[in-house]
């Protein structure tokens, strides 16, 4: 006689994360306050000759447009979250986002480092004074979009896995810790050029800068990559595991995979030689909290099937 098929699913496909449109509103504020600066900084380091000038205010566009592609994947995740054709929602639209804006920051390095190492073979005056004033409100503009990201980092900041973790906006949070660093770099630079003569510290520090948008463009792709590819870094298997392997129930196949920030789905298959009700194995995993979307499968034991 065939064994025992007993298997059950929950429902539901909005995995978008509660701070969701919150998020979504301080992408676009903090969209419309580094555009502006970063018309200002380029502008004026183009005039003034300041290459980290520049190179800040390019720094300053990938931030930008980095966050304008994370806010219309926020939109379009919102907009389509009831969409049947997406069968485990839209809540890793984030992560396709900052994966496409991860390579965009990668060219734009490339471009910042190049520029830099021309400027530092064949220096240009720079006018320092100016110079000094546009990174300085720069610099003012990077810490005012940190604070407004804070809540969301702190939040999530901490070993619980549990806490619901957008990974663009924790990426864009640390990104803008990064432009605040170029910022000091370029106002280091400067101040060191005006007061030694150092022509070579201001495209020193734009090389600096492209290294910096490197490491996190690199750590953008992998953190996003991971997700897009269904890696599972956390210990939400072993959790699954010890809640059902009890009472002779074995897991004989288990996938976990993150569907949206603070959300995973779960697809399990249980050997029991006495098979209880799904209802009964998913009460065992509601503690775990990450869950979303859980399918169970439980099959009797091939030594206690009837003769």
């Amino acid at each position: 006689m065939s064994a025992i098929d007993i298997s059950a699913h929950t429902h539901g496909h909005d995995f978008l994360g509660r701070d969701h449109r919150r998020n979504e509103r301080r992408v676009w504020l903090v969209i419309a306050l580094t555009a502006t600066m970063m018309v200002v900084e380029i502008a004026a380091g183009s005039l003034f000759g300041s290459m980290a000038l520049v190179a800040d205010g390019w720094h300053m566009s990938t931030h930008a447009g980095a966050m304008l592609i994370t806010a219309l994947a926020y939109l379009y995740a919102r907009r389509h979250a009831g969409d049947a054709r997406f069968s485990f929602g839209t809540g890793k639209l984030g992560d396709l986002g900052g994966f496409a804006s991860a390579i965009v920051l990668a060219l734009i390095a490339l471009l910042i480092g190049w520029e830099s190492l021309l400027r530092l073979a064949d220096p240009v005056p720079i006018s320092f004074g100016q110079a000094i004033a546009v990174a300085v409100i720069g610099l003012g503009v990077n810490l005012v979009c940190a604070w407004l990201l804070r809540d969301d980092h702190d939040h999530h900041h901490g070993h619980d896995h549990h806490h619901a973790q957008d990974n663009n906006l924790r990426a864009a949070y640390l990104h803008v810790l990064a432009d605040a660093l170029t910022s000091i770099l370029a106002i280091g630079a400067l101040l060191a050029g005006r007061a030694y003569g150092w022509l070579w510290a201001d495209p020193l520090m734009g090389v600096v800068g492209a290294l910096v948008i490197a490491r996190w463009s690199w750590g953008l792709i992998r953190d996003s990559g991971g997700v897009l590819l269904d890696r599972t870094d956390d210990d939400l298997p072993g959790e699954i595991r010890a809640a059902l392997e009890t009472g002779g129930d074995r897991i004989t196949d288990l996938h976990v995979w993150q569907v949206g920030p603070g959300h995973h789905a779960a697809i399990i298959a249980l050997v029991s030689a006495n098979p209880r009700e799904p209802s009964e194995y998913k009460a065992r995993l509601s503690p775990i909290h990450e869950l979303s979307h859980v399918t169970v499968e439980v099959e009797r034991a091939a030594s206690e099937r009837p003769a």
